[in-house]
């Protein structure tokens, strides 16, 4: 038995890599939700419309990444 090294890294380098990504969108998502917030506790009940665009397009691409995931993983989907 042989181990392809390079397919190794490469598949350990995108993983590595679209964690981090699906992270910092993530993490975009929520500052769009505290910009909302603080709209919110600033105006008397205003929302930015900035954060709420921000915060949508973050949580449904991270959940459009967690959805693929799922369909590669589940034999019965394809």
């Amino acid at each position: 038995m042989s181990i392809d090294w390079t397919a190794l890294g490469q598949v350990t380098a995108v993983s590595v890599g679209v964690t981090i990504a699906v992270v910092v969108v993530f993490a975009l998502g929520v500052l769009g939700l505290a910009r909302v917030e603080g709209a919110r506790e600033d105006g008397g009940g205003g929302t930015s419309p900035l954060g709420v665009a921000q915060s949508v397009l973050c949580l449904l691409a991270c959940t459009a990444v967690v959805a693929y995931g799922i369909y590669l993983i589940v034999p019965q989907f394809h």
